[in-house]
């Protein structure tokens, strides 16, 4: 479906719901940049590499570049979001489960962000969106050999996380034992800005399309077709939804920093390279694979690593344990929310 600007507006005119569609991207977007994007420059806060103003400023600029960037490259993270679940059937009802699910996201963002806990926005919007889809459609509407992609994705960014950041610190350990000091530190504050700037980009490059596919199918049902087609995004929608959430990540960022970057463990500047290091290869990996990760439980995951990697006693376990318990809750939640929602407004 080619979607330009002018052919939305003027669509627009006639049906509003597109406007409200619209909305919602853009609202769970916000959300996204707000909850999510921080932890891709947690470690770089919590280690002095960066000031938290600054790497909020980074972090917004790198979102923008990897959600533009990565659509040119490869969209098989889009391709996952569009085929995971089935809104096929009449096309009213799954715009109200659609507009359902995201709500739902929303709102689950919202509460998230107050209590500073960083859950996954994309998991709460897969979650709302297989609710919505099986109210319309039952267990049909769930595609289980897709679905299973986020499954692995889960596992693979938290096991994999957490080896890595493990590992990789006793790696550097090991070759730089006999290094200067203070001049290894000078080197580790560039890495960590670099890696600052590619877990940036990649966050961008894998939320950014789960917003956006969701976006197009919504305006596909409004447009009374089944299915947006392929994954042919207009850089009208990559635009918004970077610039929304780039807005998010400024506005509301510094307090999931504080709750991953501060509160959860103490990083010293090498052992911050480790776990940005592991995050952007699970990050990159889970992209180029179309497994829709989140970039909370990537980052975070790979703190826990490297702090454990000399002690499981230097990682604040109250702190983690509240994070799992928010994204082992993030599926069951959303999808009841968006199933239920699904089911008032096709009723009403």
């Amino acid at each position: 479906m080619e979607l330009t600007l002018s052919m939305f507006l003027a669509q627009a005119g006639d049906h509003p719901v597109l406007l409200g569609i619209l909305a919602l991207v853009i609202g769970v977007t916000i959300i996204s940049g707000a909850t999510d994007a921080p932890n891709a420059i947690a470690s770089a806060v919590s280690t002095r590499c960066l000031s938290s103003t600054a790497a909020l400023i980074l972090a917004a600029v790198f979102n923008f570049m990897g959600l533009v960037g990565m659509t040119y490259i490869s969209t098989a993270v889009a391709h996952t979001m569009f085929n995971m679940v089935d809104f096929s059937g009449n096309t009213h009802q799954a715009l109200l489960a659609l507009i359902a699910a995201m709500i739902g996201s929303i709102g689950w963002g919202v509460f998230c962000w107050f209590w500073g806990i960083p859950a996954s926005k994309s998991h709460s919007l897969i979650a709302g969106v297989t609710g919505g889809a099986i109210a319309l459609n039952g267990l049909a509407g769930v595609v289980l050999s897709e679905w299973m992609l986020v499954i692995y994705g889960m596992a693979f960014s938290l096991v994999g996380g957490f080896i890595l950041g493990m590992a990789t610190t006793k790696i550097i350990e090991f070759f730089f034992s006999c290094a200067d000091r203070k001049r290894g530190n000078r080197v580790c504050v560039v890495l960590q800005d670099i890696c600052a700037c590619a877990l940036s980009f990649l966050h961008g490059a894998q939320d950014g399309q789960k917003f956006m596919s969701i976006g197009l199918l919504g305006i596909a049902l409004a447009f009374g077709m089944e299915t947006s087609g392929a994954a042919d995004f207009p850089l009208w929608l990559m635009v918004i939804c970077s610039l929304a959430m780039s807005l998010g990540t400024l506005l509301g960022g510094k307090r999931i920093i504080k709750s991953v970057a501060m509160d959860m463990v103490s990083l010293e500047k090498y052992q911050g390279v480790a776990a940005s290091v592991s995050t952007v290869i699970t990050l990159f990996v889970a992209s180029m694979t179309g497994m829709p990760v989140s970039t909370s439980h990537c980052s975070t995951a790979s703190i826990m690593g490297v702090g454990a990697s000399r002690s499981f006693r230097r990682v604040n376990w109250g702190v983690a344990r509240r994070m799992v318990w928010a994204w082992v809750l993030t599926f069951p939640c959303c999808g009841f929310i968006g199933w239920a929602l699904a089911k008032l407004f096709m009723m009403l």
